[in-house]
């Protein structure tokens, strides 16, 4: 669960830290007091995108931490070895966020930096915010089957990914038939051009590194008589009298006097006669170079002639003799492919026929799977909506397959196959015995959609195991026993995560079992939020507040004691062991 929240600049926000508690937690407050940047707060913690414009007017950065207490394998432990942040159920897990003025986030899990997308692999793992937007994905019916597959993943899950992993081989198939049977008068242009290509390469008989040292042997043969006269000439010098031949004179000279002066003579003599040494090994190898330097006009005429054909080719396949053997590889194998095009049309067609059976079975396979999980979701919707005061609704997932003229055959329809399988899905929903199925977004009004997707999430909570949910002014479009079923339902609900909801609802403020007051205040010229955690008294004057409006009176305070008096009481009831 969340700990604690601390908030440093963030919009009205100046400096904000908040104790949470496990159970069911309302944010109340004057519309405009900052109640959403709390939740805006949380959902950077997520993995949100923040921007320059969230900082504190005035403030070079906004900074946000959280800390959570989680228990022993928690989805959260694999999501953080996952990207190798180091974190154990014994120790607190603890985020921070960081927005800087010139637009750059940073992030923190335990200390460790962590990218935007690694926090949000971990963040939607740990906080899962409804706002009022959730109403209207409720509404997109492309999103149903994503939901009803999210519900049914321990039957659905296994088969699906099995689905998809036929679907990618399948496709792939086909891809490269359709291509192969598309291309079949460019192919067969591009196959005697490749022709000719091949042969002109393969004439040549290049050798990698060719051009190389071809140059290197076009450079020593167009310099062999300046390079013999230097290095005869250098041989000579060395070799002749003037050469090493006095040093060697030097040398015995020394020799016969070293005996008078050992220490004074010896350092130069050892000198002379490493020098001595080194010269006579210099001129030894100056006389080898020497007689294999080579004076070959025709083989220059060679070197300069296959150069020559080494830059054309160059000119036409590839910078180096090495891109040229890489292209000579490539247009061999796909000429191998052209030249057994029908032979691998084939193959192909035997192939895709074999994977399309695996297809569509698997597809059958996950269809029959959903029919039997929206059948059992459309059961437990019905049954969570009637705790909501909607019992008189009736709810179907249905599910049907898209014909489609290209599409693939199957019992003797053609049907499109996706990635996601062959069925669609929407939500159908009777408000009134007696009233057809009709679409969801045909016929729900804001107050009936308030409480089916609060049916949804209470049933998908049981499922996800995300440990903080947060309501943002979901009760929108409902009062009287709706707003009672709905504040009753989120107290339920929090017997299995911790659930925080922003509200104006005094009846969905009263079933909470903790109650935070957001109160924007100026002081000095600027606007500043605080958050308080109020106690029994202050929650009575709060939710009279609420009843009354700006003016509290005896009869709203003790209509407000009686609201806390009988949701202590409920909730006494629901949590008795039966």
């Amino acid at each position: 669960m969340l700990l604690t929240l601390s908030i440093r600049n963030l919009a009205v926000v100046e400096s904000v830290d908040v104790h949470f508690h496990p159970g069911f937690h309302v944010l109340t407050g004057e519309t405009g007091a900052g109640k959403s940047i709390i939740i805006d707060a949380l959902g950077l913690i997520a993995g949100g995108r923040g921007s320059a414009d969230l900082i504190r007017y005035g403030c070079d950065k906004a900074e946000i931490e959280a800390m959570f207490e989680l228990q022993e394998g928690h989805p959260v432990w694999e999501a953080l070895a996952k990207i190798g942040v180091g974190g154990s159920h014994e120790e607190h897990l603890i985020i921070r966020r960081e927005l800087t003025s010139q637009g750059k986030s940073t992030s923190r899990i335990n200390g460790q930096l962590v990218n935007l997308t690694m926090l949000r692999e971990v963040g939607e793992q740990l906080v899962n915010i409804h706002g009022q937007h959730e109403h209207q994905n409720l509404l997109r019916a492309d999103r149903h089957l994503s939901l009803l597959d999210t519900y049914g993943d321990t039957l659905i899950g296994p088969i699906k990914r099995e689905y998809q992993e036929r679907y990618a081989a399948f496709s792939k198939v086909e891809k490269e038939l359709r291509e192969l049977m598309e291309s079949s008068q460019k192919a067969y242009q591009m196959l005697d051009l490749y022709r000719f290509q091949l042969e002109e390469i393969s004439a040549a008989s290049l050798k990698s590194g060719e051009d190389e040292w071809l140059g290197e042997e076009r450079v020593k043969l167009s310099h062999s008589e300046k390079m013999m006269d230097a290095v005869s000439g250098s041989y000579e010098l060395l070799n002749g009298h003037q050469g090493i031949s006095v040093i060697s004179t030097a040398i015995s000279r020394l020799e016969d006097v070293m005996k008078y002066d050992e220490k004074g003579l010896k350092p130069v003599l050892e000198q002379l006669q490493s020098a001595f040494y080194q010269l006579e090994d210099a001129a030894f190898q100056l006389r080898d170079y020497r007689d294999q330097v080579e004076f070959n006009p025709e083989r220059l005429e060679e070197v300069e002639q296959r150069l020559d054909l080494i830059s054309t080719l160059r000119r036409k396949y590839g910078d180096s003799v090495e891109q040229i053997l890489a292209y000579y590889e490539s247009i061999l194998q796909e000429t191998s492919l052209l030249e057994n095009k029908d032979e691998r049309l084939e193959q192909l067609k035997s192939q895709r026929e074999g994977l399309l059976n695996g297809l569509v079975e698997s597809a059958l396979e996950l269809s029959e799977a959903r029919q039997q999980c929206a059948a059992d979701l459309a059961r437990q919707v019905e049954a969570e909506l009637k705790d909501l005061h909607m019992e008189r609704t009736s709810l179907e997932v249905r599910l049907e397959q898209l014909d489609d003229p290209r599409g693939i055959e199957v019992d003797g329809r053609k049907i499109r196959l996706t990635r996601q399988g062959l069925d669609t899905a929407e939500f159908m929903i009777s408000p009134n015995p007696g009233e057809p199925l009709r679409p969801l977004s045909k016929i729900a009004s804001g107050g009936e959609l308030s409480r089916m997707m609060l049916a949804m999430k209470s049933i998908f909570a049981r499922h996800d195991r995300i440990p903080v949910l947060i309501f943002d002014e979901v009760d929108t479009g409902v009062s009287g026993r709706a707003a009672q079923s709905i504040a009753e339902k989120l107290n339920k609900l929090a017997e299995t995560c911790q659930v925080f909801s922003i509200t104006h609802l005094p009846q969905v403020a009263c079933m909470a079992d903790h109650q935070y007051l957001i109160e924007k205040n100026v002081d000095e010229g600027r606007t500043m939020t605080h958050v308080e955690e109020l106690s029994t008294k202050g929650r009575v004057e709060e939710l009279a507040r609420m009843l009354g409006g700006v003016e509290i009176t005896k009869k709203t305070l003790h209509h407000a004691q009686e609201m806390l008096k009988l949701a202590d009481e409920r909730k006494a009831v629901k949590s008795a062991p039966e």
